[in-house]
């Protein structure tokens, strides 16, 4: 069976034109062509890549943090309430009134009580300024170095400036030692964002996060073993052009340079727009959509491929859209909030906070007025731009 389903999986008729074979792929023998067995290498690279990010976050981005003046804020703890806690743990972290009511009765706080405590609880499990900085540093570092390995790569290919050529002599075109390596760095580190997901900092858009790395990897493997190198470069070099500019611009907003911050965001933006709503549309998608036909009648892997491309697009589109209303608040002068962040989890007032501390406190289960452990007034309320 499980012969029969890897048969099927791989017939030429599904991957590739009606009058190719995977032999066709393979090329002559005294050139090298991608296979698709190579793609196994970026499992074990995709863990390098874990490995070298957990050193770099160490020894790297936490002294570039110091460097920085990167400083956690303050944050005031939740006093110990188990009857507050396994609610919090087992059934909801935003109780609706009804549930405020019974908790109050069961856990001996007043509603409002019971309501800052579960305030501060999930203010507690919000990532730190410092983790979020080093995660930013870490992906500034592997897009730009990226971005500028991707440019040498294409830079000087003919269909780097006419995008037509891509499909010349389909699909005899030979794998250089550059375009492999390139491949294999961005798919080992797509997938090694992959497999970091639940622990890396969570925002808005966390379903659409985990949808583009899933098509991103399924377009980079797809494109490598049907011979879509040329296309697949481009595709990838366009992606990490604003990329590294969004990372750095969460650094500077990490360390309070709000107006550096604001001022790389805005020119985020516009290479965002440029790269994603224009070229990639426009060129690209126009590249792997119509002007394959002039090669080949459409089969399954066309159809496949561009699905992945559309749905990519479809994200660029909702970011665009995201971009685009804080891009307009920094113009105006507004405070902006982060469109992406986790921000709505810090939503108590600093001055709500600093009165508790003195007055209406929190008390653990089985008292009724006992004092807030661990609790500090939370020293500033930083509205941050980016996330």
């Amino acid at each position: 069976m499980f012969q029969t389903l890897y048969n099927y999986f791989w017939w030429d008729r599904l991957w590739l034109p009606g009058n190719l074979t995977w032999d066709d792929v393979q090329g002559l023998d005294d050139q090298v062509y991608s296979k698709a067995a190579h793609l196994y290498y970026t499992i074990p690279l995709s863990f390098v890549f874990l490995i070298v990010r957990h050193f770099f976050e160490i020894y790297v981005a936490t002294p570039l943090a110091g460097l920085l003046n990167v400083k956690d804020k303050t944050r005031l703890k939740a006093s110990p309430n188990p009857v507050l806690e396994k609610f919090y743990s087992t059934s909801c972290k935003h109780p609706k009134q009804a549930a405020v009511e019974a908790l109050s009765k069961k856990s001996g706080c007043t509603p409002r009580q019971v309501e800052r405590w579960f305030r501060r609880r999930r203010n507690q499990d919000r990532p730190s300024l410092l983790k979020k900085f080093r995660e930013a540093s870490w992906r500034f570092t592997f897009y730009l170095i990226a971005f500028i390995a991707g440019m040498a790569v294409i830079v000087d290919k003919p269909w780097f400036y006419n995008v037509e050529e891509v499909w010349d002599d389909y699909p005899n075109q030979a794998l250089l030692p550059s375009q492999y390596w390139y491949y294999m760095t961005e798919l080992s580190f797509y997938l090694s964002l992959l497999f970091s997901v639940a622990s890396d900092v969570k925002r808005k858009d966390f379903k659409e996060q985990v949808i583009h790395h899933v098509a991103t990897i399924v377009l980079i493997s797809f494109s490598w073993f049907t011979n879509y190198i040329r296309a697949g470069t481009l595709i990838m070099a366009l992606h990490d052009a604003s990329d590294y500019l969004l990372e750095s611009a969460k650094m500077f907003n990490y360390a309070g340079w709000k107006n550096t911050c604001n001022s790389i965001f805005i020119v985020f933006a516009v290479v965002f727009i440029i790269t994603r709503l224009i070229i990639l549309p426009f060129w690209i998608l126009h590249c792997t959509m119509i002007s394959p036909l002039k090669v080949y009648r459409p089969f399954f892997g066309y159809y496949f491929f561009n699905s992945m491309m559309v749905i990519l697009q479809c994200l660029h589109v909702f970011w665009a859209y995201l971009i685009i209303r804080m891009a307009q608040k920094f113009i105006t002068g507004k405070i902006v909030e982060d469109e992406r962040s986790d921000r709505d989890e810090t939503d108590y007032s600093v001055e709500e906070d600093e009165k508790a501390v003195a007055a209406d406190t929190v008390p653990s289960a089985g008292t009724k007025n006992g004092p807030l452990a661990n609790g500090h007034p939370v020293l500033n309320n930083n509205h941050q731009k980016v996330e």
